[in-house]
């Protein structure tokens, strides 16, 4: 599936205010990324059309299995690259925005293996403890 690393950073925004406010509208979207509410409407539509978000009525916002699963990876993505960069000592601000970068561009294998190594660092941190 190949979608643009802005549609993923809208559909990883969308995941992470449902997850904190338990619904989503245009307006959310646009304060959380400090963007043009015109921005996000067309951002929007173009989510809707490629069938990753489905809008109501009311104009509250759900992700689509589709839009779910793509969220999910790059907020996964995103957690784990930002924690195992702070884990090594980088700076939280610079450890979340380097994660920002390369969740979107990380193979599976370079992440899984990232992934595993946090893991194992997390774990070793934890038995010193």
């Amino acid at each position: 599936m190949n979608i643009r690393e802005s549609a993923e950073n809208y559909l990883e925004t969308i995941l992470i205010i449902q997850e904190r406010k338990g619904s989503v509208r245009s307006i959310d979207i646009a304060n959380e990324l400090n963007f043009s509410k015109p921005s996000v409407s067309v951002a929007m539509k173009n989510l809707r059309e490629n069938g990753y978000i489905i809008v109501d009525d009311s104009g509250f916002i759900t992700l689509t299995d589709n839009g779910f699963e793509i969220a999910d990876r790059m907020y996964e993505r995103h957690r784990v690259i930002s924690q195992y960069f702070m884990l090594l000592g980088v700076a939280p601000d610079t450890a979340v925005k380097d994660a920002c970068r390369i969740e979107h561009i990380i193979s599976i294998d370079s992440f899984e293996a990232i992934k595993g190594e946090y893991e194992r660092l997390k774990d070793l941190k934890s038995e010193r403890q």
